[in-house]
Order: C-alpha cells, then structure tokens, then sequence
C-alpha cells in the first residue's frame, strides 16, 4: 500500500492532467449541446485503456523498487548491477552515482594503502624491539640485585605493552586467523599465572587459584593473551590482598577472577570496554590506556565467547568470562 500511494504520488501531475482533460471534454459537450452517450462512451475507453496503462507502468515501477532495495546490500562494492535507465534523468542520476562511486573507491584504496603501510611499519616495529628487549633481560639476569629486579619488573611491562601492540595490530589484520580447538583450560590458565608469578611475590598479593576439570572450544593464543590482560589489571590495581581465580560453578564453563582491589566505579563500568576509556582509575593512573578492555572484548566476541565485570569501590572486582561456545563445526 504505501509503494502505491509513493507511486501515485510521483504520477500526481499525469493524473491531474487527465482529470483535467476530462473536465474540458464534459464543458465543451455541454456547451455545444452534444449527444452525452458517445462522450461518456469514449471516456469510458480512455478511463479502461489508462488504468490498463497505469496497471503496467505500476507494475515496472514495484520491480524496478524491489531491484534496488536489493541492491542496497552489494552497492558499496559495485553498481554494474544498476537498473538500465528509463528516461534522461535517470540516466543523468545513474552518471552522478558512478562518479560518487568512483571517488568512494580511489578513497578506499588510498585509506587501505595507508592502513597496511601503518600496520607493517609498526608490525616491524615490535618484532625490532624485542631484540634489545632480550638483550637488556640477559644484562639484567647476569647481576641479580634489588635495583636489577625492579628494571626486570618495569621491562616486563614493555614487553606486555610491545604484546598489547602486535595483538591490537593482528585483530584487524585479513590474514589472522583463528584455530579453534578443544583445550584444557587449566593448562591455559596456569601459563598465564606463571607468567606474571614475581609481580605476584613482589606486590606480596596471594593467589587463590582452582583446578579446571573441563574442556573449551576455543583459541588457545587469544584466550591467553585475554586471561593475561585481566590478570595484568588485577594486579595493578590490587596492592593488598588475593587474587581468586575459579570457575563459576561446577558445571558451568564461566571463568571468574577476582581481586580485592580498589575497585571501578559505577559510573565507568558501562564503559570500561569502549576503546580509549580509562575512567576514574585511569585519570588516577596516568599510564592507563583504555586499550586491554577493549581488545579483550573484541577478541572474545570473535571467539564467541563473552565478558562482563562487577565491581565495588575499594572492595575489588569480578571478572566473569563466560566460555560457551556457538555450535561450531571442528574438523
């Protein structure tokens, strides 16, 4: 109904007209005092051939409507599958559209030319840097000493922050993929825990950590990177205390881990997976980068997996990853 109604509306100033004609026509023959039957029948014929014709012009109209709502899905990438144009104007719009099309593409490619030569600069950047990163760990290790350990624990965050890089550079990239299988997730969980082992002893934080008797289908380097990042903030943000690391309940395939520590505010949990958004505890800690969050919300939706956080202020923070999967296919 309402394509009709958009139709006769565009054919508005055709039917006006016609009315018009027919008004004239019914003047003059009672003017001229004319026999009223071959008028109304000649009028009849004209009224029975147009909406014979406005039958088929509709008709043309709806399929050329339903063409083009169907072509709003592939028109970003190509417009040869246009309609053919039914008169100059249209013809004049379709010219518009090519060009507009035409400068969309060239400022695609330009943009896709940029991004790709950005990704391998910084790509070659953070492999680069991992080389006098190593160095200067093997210098370290050469003389163990109080001050040697603190460099040690800063130079770990480089290397978390150079990791934190290439993930971010690799999560858009066309050529990452990732291989779903079936893992245990104890084994996943304790090469994170091992990782971040002397910033447990040297912040003097306990660690309460379970034993997982189950299995999840997902991809083991990406959901490290995720545990590791929650377990990095965990840390930062807990100077006294336990951290627990557990499952939700003993059927369920939902990993929490929780931390005494100061805590998010309520007005920044909404948003602490937005990109960029550091909150209150960010503007406290001026190295936050609003980063982690965001990269592991992004990563565990692509593995469809999901996370969500509860928090009280100064009492610590729940992190709950729940690991259920879409039925996939694993070959």
């Amino acid at each position: 109904m309402r394509l009709l109604f958009a139709y006769l509306k565009n054919k508005s100033k055709v039917i006006l007209l016609f009315c018009l004609f027919i008004i004239i026509f019914a003047v003059v023959s009672i003017l001229y005092n004319l026999p009223s039957e071959p008028i109304a029948y000649a009028a009849l014929l004209c009224t029975c051939l147009g909406i014979i014709f406005t039958g088929f012009d509709f008709w043309q109209y709806s399929n050329k409507h339903h063409l083009l709502c169907k072509l709003e899905e592939s028109i970003t990438l190509s417009i040869d599958s246009l309609p053919t144009a039914g008169n100059l104007l249209e013809l004049d719009y379709q010219n518009l559209l090519k060009i507009v099309h035409q400068d969309k593409m060239q400022l695609v490619s330009k943009a896709d030319s940029a991004r790709t030569n950005m990704v391998d600069y910084y790509t070659l950047w953070a492999h680069q840097i991992k080389t006098p990163i190593a160095a200067m760990r093997l210098l370290l290790q050469s003389a163990d000493n109080g001050q040697n350990n603190e460099l040690s624990s800063e130079l770990f965050k480089i290397e978390q922050y150079v990791e934190m890089v290439l993930q971010y550079l690799r999560l858009d990239s066309t050529s990452t993929d990732f291989i779903l299988k079936r893992y245990k997730l104890d084994d996943i969980v304790r090469q994170a825990v091992r990782k971040y082992a002397k910033l447990f002893i040297q912040k003097k934080i306990s660690l309460d950590l379970s034993e997982f008797d189950c299995e999840v289908l997902t991809d083991e380097k990406w959901l490290l990177f995720v545990i590791e990042q929650i377990l990095s903030n965990a840390l930062k943000y807990t100077h006294e205390g336990r951290i627990s690391i557990y499952m939700d309940c003993p059927n369920s395939k939902t990993l929490v881990i929780e931390d005494t520590g100061i805590g998010i505010q309520p007005e920044d949990l909404p948003r602490v997976f937005e990109k960029g958004f550091t909150g209150y505890n960010g503007r406290t800690d001026k190295k936050s980068t609003g980063i982690g969050l965001y990269l592991c919300k992004r990563i565990l939706t692509k593995l469809s997996h999901s996370i969500s956080i509860e928090s009280d202020v100064c009492k610590g923070t729940l992190v709950k990853i729940k690991l259920d999967t879409a039925n996939i296919k694993v070959e």
